[in-house]
């Protein structure tokens, strides 16, 4: 693991969307995420783990909003965990330390 959301609550699902998941600007900043990565979504309510990709939402807004096919696994009011990984040598994996953040689960900001 390299980062982690913990604890998001989903605020949107647009099936329609062609696919990924929208979080808040701030949110990714906060656990050095970039538009584009890779990620596993985890859903606390019904134990469903998907993988996807960001897109960068409205900084601010406290936005995560499954999109396209994901909008069927997570619905608006689902606690998710968010997950990144990253590839390691044993060596540096011995001293890293990843990045988890802890927003405020009602709003999904910052605390």
């Amino acid at each position: 693991m390299r980062s982690k959301l913990h604890r998001l609550t989903v605020t949107q699902a647009d099936l329609n969307y062609v696919g990924s998941v929208t979080i808040d600007e701030d949110l990714l900043d906060a656990a050095g995420l970039v538009e584009g990565e890779k990620v596993q979504i985890v859903n606390v309510n019904n134990g469903e783990r998907i993988e996807t990709y960001t897109i960068v939402g409205e900084r601010g807004s406290g936005v995560v909003c499954l999109n396209g096919p994901a909008a069927r696994r997570c619905a608006p009011g689902d606690i998710i965990i968010v997950v990144a990984y990253g590839m390691l040598t044993i060596e540096e994996a011995k001293s890293f330390t990843p990045t988890v953040v802890f927003p405020d689960t009602a709003t999904n900001k910052l605390i």
